[in-house]
């Protein structure tokens, strides 16, 4: 029976067996799993320089067609490196879904190796003119981003972790119940949809040598509201960095607090969810997006 792409039975010896009936010219080559804080995907380096990635859960499925027909559109435009598709695998030996093969990127996620000092000044610069590259890109095609919409479609789980948070002392209820009311008044986008990444945390950002150097993890690629994306001011930069990443971004008054929205509820959603031991990469990074966010509506 074919297993659904549950995470059950992804292991060293089906990468190999996968990459050997699909991909014959890399059958050999030493398959070494890469430990990831990631809930969607397993990946394991294929020889030292490819990278396999496999959804481990049915709701990541998709985003391996998306990575693959994107990602090539979107490269020549971006002035950080980001995936190389280099195979796109289908199901087989026992395993549900299609995969994919990229070319290996060195540097180390920013949730390991956090960036300080200059390299995090400098980062806050240059994701900023990531973005701004990114919602340059012609959309011609392109599929609504599951984070492209407004903040608010998930007002009662942002309320209902406030509530928890709130009742053991976590949060502050009262200054995070207006901080999320106040994203939620902002005006909404009015402009075109716009390219995003849906899923900027500091675990999808690469640093080498102190710099940050690479986007990976395309698979909420989409369009829609820029605002989703800005939420790496808050899971990744400081009050002191934050005004570098806006001014590169070019992004306006009513997006920035949108932004602050999108970081709000991830923060207080991921933490509520993932804490406890579930996944404590996750519960400390929403954690600490919520208490930014909420500290920086409150100096606004």
């Amino acid at each position: 029976m074919t297993k659904r792409a549950d995470g059950a039975g992804i292991d060293e010896s089906l990468v190999e067996r996968l990459i050997a009936a699909q991909f014959p010219q890399w059958a050999g080559l030493p398959v070494r799993k890469v430990t990831s804080a990631g809930t969607d995907h397993a990946m394991y380096r294929l020889g030292e320089d490819m990278t396999v990635r496999l959804p481990r859960i049915p709701d990541a499925e998709g985003q391996v067609a998306a990575e693959q027909r994107w990602l090539p559109h979107l490269a020549p435009h971006l002035p950080l490196e980001v995936p190389e598709p280099l195979g796109h695998g289908a199901p087989g030996e026992g395993y549900g879904s299609a995969w994919s093969v990229y070319r290996w990127l060195d540097g180390e996620n920013l949730y390991d190796r956090p960036l300080t000092g200059s390299g995090l000044q400098d980062a806050a610069a240059a994701l900023g003119r990531f973005l701004a590259a990114l919602h340059r890109v012609g959309t011609a095609g392109a599929p609504r981003s599951f984070r492209g919409g407004p903040v608010d479609t998930a007002d009662d789980e942002v309320r209902a972790a406030i509530r928890d948070l709130g009742a053991d002392g976590t949060h502050d209820a009262g200054a995070a119940t207006a901080a999320w009311e106040a994203a939620v008044r902002a005006p909404g986008w009015r402009g075109a949809p716009v390219w995003l990444h849906g899923d900027l945390l500091p675990g999808n950002l690469l640093g080498r040598r102190g710099r940050l150097a690479a986007v990976i993890d395309f698979g909420l690629v989409g369009v829609g509201d820029p605002a989703c994306d800005l939420m790496a001011a808050w899971t990744l930069l400081t009050a002191e960095t934050r005004d570098a990443f806006r001014e590169a971004a070019g992004v306006d008054d009513a997006t920035w607090a949108r932004g602050r929205g999108w970081a709000l509820r991830f923060g207080l959603t991921a933490e509520h969810y993932y804490r406890g031991g579930l996944n404590p990469v996750l519960a400390r990074t929403g954690h600490r997006a919520a208490a930014e966010a909420i500290a920086d509506h409150h100096r606004s």
